[in-house]
């Protein structure tokens, strides 16, 4: 199962929901689904939007977890 990392290297970064939501012209509320639920389902270009923001490549963003690990 794919698990989104956006929580995690956004604060890395040191970027707050707002920050990232603002830089992504992605909806802030999107963001904290993402930051609620990280094997929530999206799509590509709001996942190459918080990519381009954060300034990682889009596979730093997802992690393939065992189903068993879920």
């Amino acid at each position: 199962m794919l698990r989104l990392r956006v929580k995690e290297v956004a604060k890395e970064k040191g970027l707050s929901m707002n920050k990232l939501s603002q830089r992504s012209e992605v909806s802030y509320h999107i963001i904290q689904a993402i930051y609620r639920d990280p094997y929530r389902t999206i799509n590509t270009d709001t996942l190459n939007r918080l990519a381009r923001a954060l300034g990682v490549p889009v596979t730093e963003l997802i992690e393939d977890v065992p189903d068993s690990e879920v």
